[in-house]
């Protein structure tokens, strides 16, 4: 039971910084939706599904090499982490270096012709992001939880901080409606015709700024290019490269397909872009979700590997699912019971178009969270090849039901899509892992959970109530149901804690 505590206290850690810092991220949302037309929304969107992709491949699976190395018996975590750490900047420089060669000819490719600075800004940005991964990965290894949750809040705050300078208070200012003495000054730094540039730039700068927090990290690093002695951790990251890439597939390409595969007119008055807008802005309803799920991860990761020797493993392992489960499901449950009040988070209507989604994807993103509890059997085995098998079959369901669903039901086709892709994905998992790596999951006491959440959540959509006061009582009251029916099952194992 104290193990599984301090797997708590380090996810509240994490969860902290990433909690703290998404929601003050997710102020942008309001921001974006209110200055940006859904086409403009739409692009930036539609851009930075592409740098997902090349996220993964900047890393490929090296963080997790380096947990999985750096934590095995007598390691020199030192030299781990330079040749590690040497690796990642090498590689770097040369993708940044081609992105930036073609940089004119892949801003025209995405729709952004005479853009190819965003291309620019973009590449350095990957390159910035995939070098820290490492330093931030040690402070993770090292259980440094409260410098890294404080460079990324700091990181948060100046990105927010910048956004909300330019796009809200230089514009209004420009725009006359307060503060007219200042208008000079503004027009000086401020072009609104800059418009979505400011979204990358910004990303540039505030990235830029984690360099010098990371300096202790960084003062230590001594390049160290051995690749005999790197070739073991490649070999091991290698199935995570193509693994990350299919998972990559899995969230983002519903973005791509959307405003290819989507019959130009199926919403009224709509570009296929603007569908790309409203499609994403909703999508970040089920930021929630995520944010429980990358706390779990961030702690969860090198927990796993430390426990892996410990007798008890996998009973521990079990006990962290279910309550990671109970957890998830009643924040599908919260979110879904009352949409109505989430969805005035995007400011302006007509991004509301697409709330419906929202539950479908807060499900989706469920499974998700399973299917990384799940894969802690293949990395713990070092049989990570099946990891890239799991995710190249959720990559093709993903593609092929986008490309079935998204003609005939539009964006909540890309919804389905998601959850079909990551419900297979956990159960291929579980059914592998039971064979490979046995884990005693209470499997009928998870599935009884998510059950009860989905029921509770359709009975809130299929029951009618007009009245607001009413209403707004009876989506409170299931939400309580459900945790009274949580502490009626689970009080003897809550007291204990």
């Amino acid at each position: 039971m104290s193990i599984a505590k301090k797997l708590v206290g380090q996810t509240a850690a994490y969860g902290l910084s990433s909690i703290v810092g998404r929601m003050l991220n997710y102020m942008l949302v309001p921001v974006y939706t209110l200055v940006f037309a859904r086409e403009e929304y739409g692009i930036v969107s539609y851009l930075y599904s592409f740098t997902a992709f090349f996220n993964v491949l900047f890393t490929y699976g090296m963080e997790t090499a380096y947990f999985r190395f750096a934590n095995k018996q007598g390691a020199d975590k030192e030299a781990i982490y330079n040749r590690t750490l040497t690796a990642i900047t090498l590689t770097s420089a040369v993708f940044t270096s081609l992105l930036i060669l073609l940089s004119g000819e892949i801003a025209t490719y995405v729709g952004l012709p005479n853009k190819e600075e965003y291309i620019i800004w973009l590449a350095i940005v990957l390159a910035i992001d995939a070098i820290i991964a490492i330093p931030f990965a040690r402070l993770r290894l090292e259980n440094k939880a409260v410098k890294f949750a404080s460079i990324k809040l700091a990181n948060i705050v100046l990105t927010v901080g910048a956004n909300m300078f330019f796009l809200v208070l230089c514009h209004d200012i420009y725009m006359g409606k307060y503060l007219t003495g200042l208008k000079p000054l503004v027009t000086s730094i401020y072009n609104p015709d800059f418009g979505i540039g400011y979204i990358f730039l910004i990303n540039l700068v505030a990235n830029a700024l984690m360099i010098p927090m990371l300096w202790r990290e960084f003062s230590s690093f001594r390049l160290k290019l051995d690749f005999e002695q790197l070739r073991p951790m490649l070999v091991y990251a290698y199935p995570l490269l193509f693994m990350g890439l299919a998972g990559v597939v899995n969230e983002v390409i519903d973005r791509v397909l959307l405003e290819a595969v989507l019959p130009e007119g199926f919403y009224p008055n709509t570009s296929n872009m603007a569908a790309v807008g409203v499609y994403s802005a909703c999508y970040k309803l089920s930021i929630f979700m995520t944010l429980a799920i990358q706390a779990f991860r961030y702690a969860a990761e090198p927990f796993f590997f430390s426990q892996a020797e410990d007798k008890n493993s996998s009973q521990t392992f079990a006990l962290v699912m279910k309550w990671f489960v109970i957890a998830c499901a009643f924040i599908f449950l919260f979110i879904s019971a009352n949409l109505e009040d989430f969805g005035l988070l995007l400011r302006s209507p007509e991004y509301r178009e697409g709330l419906m989604v929202v539950p479908v994807l807060l499900l989706a993103n469920l499974f998700l969270g399973v299917y990384y509890n799940l894969s802690v059997w293949f990395k713990l085995t070092d049989k990570t090849r099946f990891g890239t098998y799991i995710s190249f079959g959720g990559a093709a369901l993903t593609i092929i039901g986008n490309l079935l669903l998204i003609p005939v039901l539009g964006y909540m086709g890309s919804a389905i899509a998601t959850l079909i892709c990551y419900f297979s994905m956990a159960l291929a998992s579980y059914i592998l892992g039971n064979r490979h790596y046995p884990i005693p999951y209470p499997v009928k006491t998870i599935a009884g959970y998510i059950l009860l959440a989905v029921g509770l959540v359709w009975a809130t959509i299929a029951i009618d109530i007009e009245n607001w006061w009413a209403r707004h009582a009876f989506q409170l009251f299931v939400c309580i149901a459900f945790l009274a029916i949580v502490w009626l099952l689970e009080r003897k194992r809550l007291l204990k804690l």
